[in-house]
């Protein structure tokens, strides 16, 4: 199965396009679930397993692969399914994303199916697993759910949200952050409240969006309604990966909006590596920070607010 992303090079050209690829699998049913792509360096049989004393009850071992201790997840467990029984028959899907590698476990692969991203809908209300879903979407008239998988790794490994003493007071020496306002797009909730508790720190406002599409709304709304919160917007900052609209084709639009074209956008996303910044580039985006550390964050709202207040 190693094999299924050998041309995941080429793929990187659909982004810019509103479009990806998700990797489908199945967890021992016959509900289909995705991953995107680019989250993915690989997908293999479940190797041998070494049990960890007092790990999180979802991991069921660590495996050692090119040098590399990765834990196992068991995605079933992780969101409140039934734990996968056969590891002999199961498979491992190798992610890197939010700067840690990690597998997840899963009962078997399907393929890879190429996508637009406004095919690819925020979960309807109400569902069972709604809670662990960032988004679904339909393949063969059947619904694909596609996991909020910040979420699981928050959940397993935790996350620093604490933004140093130091930042906090460099922020009140740069001006009057309360003045300001940032406008966050991100489809995970634990994103999206990860970045706020971030700014809360700071001082600094902000308005939450579900996706780019969402985002882009509420800019035009600010606009055409002549919201004081436009003029005091120090920036949007945006998630990559989104239903409807993705931050590359949302960077695009407000690039392509005469009304809008001057709003600092930072694209902030758990995919980090050298195409991201080429795509920045190519979007018109003002910078790129891959997710999360509260410091680097805080870091960068705080220098946007000092060239604001410097005029």
């Amino acid at each position: 199965m190693a094999g299924v992303l050998d041309s995941v090079n080429q793929r990187t050209q659909l982004a810019g396009h509103n479009r990806l690829e998700l990797l489908l699998f199945r967890l021992g049913g016959r509900q289909r679930f995705g991953i995107n792509v680019f989250k993915v360096q690989e997908v293999i049989q479940c190797p041998a397993l070494t049990q960890v004393p007092h790990s999180h009850p979802v991991v069921r071992g660590i495996a050692n692969l090119r040098g590399k201790t990765i834990p196992l997840v068991d995605l079933a467990m992780a969101i409140s399914m039934r734990q996968i029984e056969d590891l002999t028959g199961a498979f491992v899907i190798i992610t890197e994303f939010n700067r840690a590698t990690i597998g997840f476990l899963v009962g078997s692969v399907d393929r890879i199916i190429n996508m637009n991203w406004e095919e690819i809908l925020p979960p309807p209300k109400g569902m069972s697993r709604g809670t662990y879903l960032t988004a679904v979407t339909r393949v063969e008239d059947e619904l694909v759910e596609i996991i909020d998988v910040e979420k699981v790794l928050s959940e397993v490994i935790g996350t620093n949200e604490i933004v140093s003493d130091e930042l906090i007071e460099e922020a009140k020496a740069s001006g009057e952050p309360a003045t300001w306002h940032v406008l966050i797009a991100d489809d995970s909730s634990v994103a999206r409240n990860q970045v706020k508790r971030t700014l809360d720190q700071l001082g600094i406002e902000s308005t939450l969006a579900n996706d780019g599409r969402e985002a882009l709304e509420v800019l035009r709304r600010w606009e055409e309604e002549n919201n004081p919160i436009l003029s005091r917007l120090a920036m949007v900052l945006s998630d990559i990966e989104m239903p409807e609209m993705d931050g590359y084709t949302l960077t695009t639009e407000i690039r392509s909006d005469p009304r809008l074209k001057d709003v600092y956008v930072l694209l902030h996303s758990s995919l980090s590596g050298v195409f991201n910044n080429a795509m920045v580039q190519k979007v018109g985006a003002n910078q790129f920070i891959a997710k999360f550390k509260p410091d680097e964050l805080a870091g960068a709202v705080v220098n946007r607010i000092r060239q604001l207040e410097q005029g």
